[in-house]
């Protein structure tokens, strides 16, 4: 029996399929992945987060802990409610993992990182605080999240609040949140749609959800999921980034923050692979002849070959898409080795999807 968010039976009651992620017991779908995937690109799905970590860093300390933690810059946060999408790495420049913080107020910072790497998360953050005396790092088992996405989310999410409430959210920005009463609400998420992700005590999660359901909101799994986010040319931790590959060549130098004086952990490792060259590059890819793109499938291009990191059929282009790490310099055309042939692919400008129409 894996882990269950507190939506758990919200999700037999609407008849999901459910599966093993990452030691919880998550829905895959609930009949139809093509069908969710479609409804948060023309008008409104949500998902249930629960099993991402939330992490409440607080105290005088807190500023420069993140700091040196995080490869972007939260000095860039300097309004409350104002989020940051960063990687933290380890001293080889490596991702450890990458995830979003929000800032609150002064001292007071939240901290949302992937649910698979949960364990070695805590441990690497409890690990780097040690030299700083006013910080605490607790995570919040009692706080669940819902993420409300497509391009009629926002209003219907606004059932869940008051007037004056909704007011102040349909004023929020792209990554920006406000505090509700008990709950976070953040217009981010994961799928290159409009949204919200909300945070909330997990003994309101599951009223939630059911009132989302009566405000038209559909349910949706994880499947769909993966393949909206790679459609929106987001990379997924493990798959096109993990412990052992830079952010330089996994398509995530745009998060990093090198030209200042600040000190972060891996900043060194990464300034000596700039200054070397750096090798690989992250790419999209849309094949050409008739097949599939799958994870780990061999890229052959003329300055020698690289891999499929995330590759799936796209609902929304009805094409086979991915992203693939290959030698850096790499333009135009290259072959896809899928059952002992080369088929054809076209690198593209990501993302694929862009606001539930084709980019490419």
């Amino acid at each position: 029996m894996g882990k269950k968010t507190p939506l758990y039976q919200s999700h037999l009651d609407a008849s999901a399929k459910m599966v093993d992620f990452a030691g919880w017991d998550m829905p895959i779908h609930y009949g139809s992945q093509i069908a969710e995937h479609q409804i948060v690109r023309t008008d409104s799905g949500m998902f249930d987060v629960s099993h991402m970590t939330v992490v409440d860093v607080t105290g005088d300390d807190a500023g420069a802990y993140l700091g040196y933690l995080l490869a972007n810059d939260i000095a860039k946060l300097k309004t409350a409610g104002k989020a940051l999408y960063s990687c933290m790495l380890n001293a080889d420049g490596g991702v450890v993992d990458d995830l979003i913080v929000y800032f609150l107020r002064a001292g007071f910072y939240r901290v949302v990182i992937n649910s698979a790497t949960r364990d070695e998360d805590m441990t690497w953050l409890n690990q780097q605080a040690a030299d700083y005396q006013n910080l605490s790092i607790k995570e919040r088992d009692d706080v669940a999240m819902i993420a409300v996405q497509g391009p009629n989310a926002c209003e219907k999410s606004l059932s869940l609040f008051a007037e004056d409430q909704a007011s102040q959210l349909l004023s929020l920005g792209r990554f920006e949140a406000a505090e509700t009463g008990d709950f976070l609400v953040g217009r981010t998420g994961y799928t290159g749609e409009d949204g919200f992700e909300i945070m909330m005590p997990t003994d309101q999660a599951a009223g939630c959800w059911q009132r989302l359901i009566e405000a038209g909101v559909k349910p949706c799994g994880l499947g769909a999921r993966d393949t909206l986010r790679l459609e929106a040319g987001m990379s997924l931790y493990g798959t096109d980034m993990d412990a052992t590959t830079s952010p330089l060549i996994s398509g995530l130098g745009w998060t990093l923050a090198l030209s200042d004086d600040r000190e972060f952990i891996g900043k060194q490792a990464l300034l000596e692979e700039k200054s070397q060259g750096v090798q690989q590059q992250m790419i999209g890819l849309v094949l050409k002849d008739k097949g599939v793109l799958r994870n780990h499938l061999k890229v052959v291009t003329n300055a020698g070959d690289g891999e499929i990191t995330s590759g799936s059929y796209s609902p929304t282009l009805g094409q086979s898409i991915a992203l693939a790490r290959i030698p850096a310099g790499v333009a135009g055309e290259v072959k896809v080795e899928i059952r002992n042939k080369l088929l054809k692919a076209e690198i593209v400008k990501l993302p694929f999807v862009r606001h539930g129409k084709s980019n490419i």
